[in-house]
């Protein structure tokens, strides 16, 4: 499935993107803060491709303007989600590579994915989580409506024994469909 909106293609990652995946998140910049390696190598991320973004409901985020992959958002849903959601919610994730920080591509897309969700999937909440020191990832969450639920301490990342601070924040529909009247 593709998703649109005004800027941006959500579309299914392919294995051709491997390039354009290691362009941007072979920086040290953007993996860690998230909570996942620094892409060490083209293979490294065709495997990834294959073995994580193949994922259903998972979408490279392509700027109408670039025709590439410049990040990746995914709604996770149910049992796919590490934070014990229900199969009728679901948890969103996102990354961007730096050269396209600050210009909302985001959370325009954050906010599709959430109209997806919803409409789409028939979802009844939404779930959203950051580490500590992530206030990029806080704004975004701020910025598309999701509200503050808990705080989780030692949490395992995809970091081999590295254990984070999570902050997670939630969205109902209702509390969606409110913010759009």
């Amino acid at each position: 499935m593709t998703l649109e909106t005004e800027r941006l293609i959500l579309r299914p990652w392919e294995e051709g993107d491997a390039e354009d995946l290691y362009r941007y998140a072979g920086n040290p910049d953007v993996g860690p803060i998230a909570g996942w390696p620094v892409h060490t190598s083209v293979e490294n991320s065709r495997e990834i491709i294959r073995e994580v973004l193949s994922a259903p409901e998972t979408y490279a985020v392509v700027p109408k303007g670039e025709g590439r992959a410049v990040g990746s958002i995914g709604l996770m849903i149910g049992t796919s989600s590490n934070i014990g959601i229900p199969d009728t919610e679901g948890e969103i994730g996102y990354w961007i590579g730096v050269p396209f920080w600050g210009r909302g591509l985001i959370p325009e897309a954050t906010r599709e994915v959430m109209r997806h969700g919803f409409e789409d999937l028939g979802l009844e909440r939404l779930w959203c989580g950051y580490f500590d020191g992530n206030e990029k990832s806080r704004r975004v969450q701020e910025k598309c409506g999701f509200r503050y639920h808990h705080t989780a301490e030692n949490v395992p990342c995809q970091i081999d024994g590295l254990l984070r601070t999570e902050h997670v924040t939630t969205i109902t529909r209702e509390e969606w469909e409110n913010t759009r009247a």
